[in-house]
């Protein structure tokens, strides 16, 4: 059973509001990846709730579950800053989240937005990502900067910044490795790259976005905290929430780690990324 269905069963005929309903709550809660603390925290809030405000039908005990999950969402803006031209936006993620993927349809969504976009092919580590990420450019529509596998990512870097400014681009999407052997190697990287983009555009809008598969639950987190340590995130983008992931691994992250979710993939096509909106998500998930 999943925990849509789960969620369902705890919700199912005439609700008893006695201790079993709110261990069973806690329990599925736990099972949806919301993880432990964050599952203690709403079933709390959710007694507290019901006593102060005389909660009896589901309905009523749905909707206060509701907006205990989106409150735990509202962590930041969900929008991508994107006030000058150009933007930068550095994609970052261990290999096989939907990375390349994602960026090929944020690239698709920005340009139906009627911005010009660029694509700098900064994973020069993995085999063929280039040529996978200028397969997305060229499904998106969008112009990319690219180099030989094993170039210096900060050479592309460099190169992708000057066309940008020479070619009024208004975001830059850049692709980053996602396999350095530790996090050393891995926040000397960033910050390298960062550093880049500091000198050639140093007053641009900045975003870090880190990619994360939302099939891989509290893993996800373990990620999420790892990435944030050492590279600071602005953002989380989750990818194959296609109705197999459990989903409340998304306010975990939010809750967390006080960084907001600001698009999730919803399936494989170039259509199928959404900006986040909480109250829509929480509706679906309760």
């Amino acid at each position: 059973m999943g925990f849509f269905d789960k969620l369902k069963k705890a919700f199912s005929g005439s609700i008893k509001l006695d201790e079993t309903f709110f261990e069973a709550m806690e329990e599925t809660l736990i099972l949806g990846d919301l993880g432990v603390n964050v599952a203690t925290d709403a079933v709390e809030q959710l007694r507290t709730m019901i006593k102060k405000e005389h909660l009896q039908t589901e309905e009523e005990v749905k909707e206060a579950l509701r907006r205990i999950l989106v409150d735990m969402l509202q962590v930041g803006d969900t929008a991508l800053d994107l006030s000058t031209r150009p933007s930068v936006v550095m994609m970052i993620g261990v290999n096989g989240v939907g990375k390349t993927t994602t960026i090929g349809k944020l690239g698709h969504l920005l340009r139906g937005e009627g911005k010009k976009v660029l694509f700098c092919a900064s994973d020069t580590f993995r085999a063929a990502a280039a040529d996978q990420l200028e397969i997305w450019a060229e499904r998106a529509g969008v112009e990319i900067v690219r180099q030989n596998e094993g170039s210096d990512p900060g050479a592309v870097l460099f190169d992708a910044m000057q066309a940008a400014k020479a070619r009024a681009t208004d975001v830059v999407l850049v692709d980053t490795a996602g396999r350095l052997h530790n996090k050393q190697n891995l926040m000397n990287e960033l910050a390298k790259l960062r550093k880049i983009v500091d000198r050639e555009t140093p007053d641009a809008a900045k975003e870090t976005l880190l990619i994360l598969d939302a099939t891989t639950g509290q893993n996800g987190l373990i990620q999420a905290k790892q990435f944030k340590e050492a590279a600071g995130l602005t953002g989380i983008v989750l990818t194959k929430l296609d109705g197999t992931a459990k989903g409340g691994i998304v306010v975990a992250i939010a809750r967390e780690l006080q960084v907001p979710v600001k698009y999730i993939g919803v399936g494989e096509g170039i259509e199928d990324l959404r900006p986040f909106d909480a109250e829509a998500y929480v509706r679906e998930l309760v």
